[in-house]
Order: C-alpha cells, then sequence, then structure tokens
C-alpha cells in the first residue's frame, strides 16, 4: 500500500478538491483498490463525496482506537471507499501531542491488506499532524497558486522538511487554480516548467455542487485531463518506490 498527502501550508489552494480528484483517478484510472480519508475537520472531500460521519464513532475516537475500518463508507464509485471527518477531529492535534511521535503511521500501516493506495486530504499548517504525515506518507503532493505567497509558503515547507525530515517523503508541488488570464500566474508557471499545471475552470467550482469529481462529471475539460496527466505521474512515482 502506497500513501499520498495533499497538504498545503496554507489554504484557499484547491487542497480538498484536488484530494478527491486524485483518489477517483486511482479507483477508476488506475483500478487500485483506493481510500480516500478526510482528515481536515471542515469536511470538504467528504462532502464532495456525497458523504457525512459514518456515525459509529468519531473519527477522532476511532484514531485514538486504533480502529478505522468500521468507520470507512463505500463511495458511489467502484474501487473508491471514503473515512470520513467529523468535527471531533479539531481536537485531533491534542490526541497526536498525547500519543506522540509514530500514531499515524501504524493507523495507515493497519490499512495494508484492505487497500493499494490512500490519498490523505489534509488540513493546512506545520503541526503535530502535518509532522506526523511527513514521517508516514510516501508522497506530499503541495498544490500551490501561481503567487509569491503560495511561493513563499513552499519554501517554508521545504525548509521545515530538510530541517526536521530528512528521510522524509518526496514532495510533488503543483500549480492549482491557474489563470492563464493573470499576468503572475503565466509568468509563475514559465518559470517551473517541470510542474503540473491544473488550470482554474467554472467545472472544479462546481464540484461543491455536483459533488461528484471532474473525470466523473466534466470527462474531457481541462482540468480532467491535467488531473489524468498528474495522476499518471504520481502513479509512476509510487511505482517506482522500492518495496
Amino acid at each position: 500500500m502506497r500513501s499520498i498527502a495533499v497538504f498545503s501550508v496554507k489554504g484557499g489552494v484547491g487542497k480538498s478538491a484536488l484530494a478527491v480528484n486524485l483518489a477517483h483517478a486511482a479507483a477508476t484510472l488506475s483500478a487500485r483498490r483506493t481510500l480516500l480519508w478526510d482528515l481536515d475537520a471542515q469536511g470538504a472531500a467528504t462532502y464532495t463525496m456525497r458523504l457525512g460521519p459514518s456515525g459509529v464513532r468519531s473519527a477522532r475516537k476511532g484514531m485514538a482506537d486504533g480502529a478505522l475500518l468500521p468507520l470507512i463508507q463505500s463511495s458511489e464509485f467502484s474501487n473508491l471507499d471514503v473515512l470520513a471527518a467529523d468535527g471531533s477531529l479539531r481536537h485531533l492535534e491534542g490526541q497526536l501531542l498525547e500519543d506522540k511521535a509514530k500514531k499515524l503511521k501504524k493507523l495507515l500501516k493497519s490499512l495494508d491488506d484492505n487497500y493499494d493506495r490512500v490519498i490523505l486530504d489534509c488540513p493546512p499548517g506545520l503541526t503535530e499532524l502535518a509532522d506526523q504525515l511527513f514521517r508516514a506518507v510516501d508522497l506530499l503532493v503541495v498544490p500551490l497558486i501561481p503567487s509569491p505567497l503560495s511561493e513563499r509558503a513552499y519554501a517554508q515547507l521545504i525548509d521545515h522538511l530538510g530541517r526536521e525530515h530528512r528521510n522524509g517523503p518526496a514532495v510533488l508541488p503543483v500549480f492549482s487554480m491557474v489563470d492563464r488570464r493573470k499576468k503572475l500566474h503565466v509568468e509563475t508557471c514559465a518559470a517551473n516548467p517541470e510542474r503540473h499545471v491544473i488550470p482554474y475552470a467554472a467545472a472544479v467550482e462546481a464540484m461543491a455542487t455536483t459533488q461528484k469529481p471532474l473525470l466523473a462529471s466534466k470527462p474531457t475539460s481541462p482540468a480532467a485531463k491535467a488531473i489524468a496527466e498528474l495522476w499518471a505521474d504520481i502513479e509512476r512515482r509510487l511505482v517506482a518506490l522500492p518495496a
């Protein structure tokens, strides 16, 4: 099993939409047994998948007990399950500080037999949860709006990883919500041609209304094609990792 955290130091960069789209791509394009794990208390990824809290127990209690499987729900898509967020995750930081170092890594390990890919939608910020993620996952996908503030936040992340997590995960920055009508976006993307670009699109904004991933609602749109290309790159990277 391989794990991908969709993570950003700052909010408002299209993180949850990207997590949903990558999870759907893993399940459909690669036919991987996929879990979308929503760790953000706002629950945007959960909502987009037309789901809510499991009702079995709170997400935080399930994590504390190491009992994730009873919380997992099926989605309407083959191979794609969801571990939903709920309000209890607002208090997750305190729990992780008490449990220390590798709680999240152990929880991910418990999913090995059930899933091929786990995509985590993570709350923004360099927190204890973030540090546990950096110790646990195989790849960080970092959405960035092409702007100086996003580049600054990305530099802070890379600096933090270099100081605190030298053996941490690979990092894949991705330009998100790119508006080709904006000179700054065009120039920033041109200065970083190696990065994937997810264009700004009404179809992406509409995910909150349609509650469907792009490859299900608008499969021929430029944004959906960009998601497919990004996922193909991620899959190649994951397959190339040592066993």
